[in-house]
């Protein structure tokens, strides 16, 4: 658990890096509004809600549990923006199963 406290997850955003790479990553509103914060110290170049209201699943639950347990959830002090490492058999298949639950293409 980090500093911040337990993160629940119930959106869905679309990141898109400065090298114009995109990915989902489930999140809540105060991560949203890092990833937009993140935006205006141009860490990023854009993000947007692709999912609100987010039913928390059992999947929900386990990957809130892997990123929890992994990574130090930001704050506004930030000086780079970290991508949380999906690629895990452990939680890739998770992350994969959300965002297909959520009508979300991964192109």
């Amino acid at each position: 658990m980090t500093e911040r406290g337990y993160q629940i997850f119930d959106l869905i955003e679309e990141i898109t890096l400065l090298d114009g790479e995109s990915y989902f990553e489930i999140a809540n509103i105060f991560l949203n509004g890092i990833a937009e914060y993140a935006m205006g110290k141009n860490l990023i170049k854009a993000v947007r809600i692709a999912k609100l209201n987010v039913f928390h699943s059992k999947d929900v639950e386990l990957y809130e549990k892997y990123i929890n347990d992994r990574y130090e959830i930001p704050d506004y002090d930030l000086n780079n923006w970290e991508v949380w490492d999906k690629t895990d058999p452990s939680i890739k298949p998770v992350y994969e199963r959300i965002l297909e639950s959520n009508g979300i293409n991964m192109r």
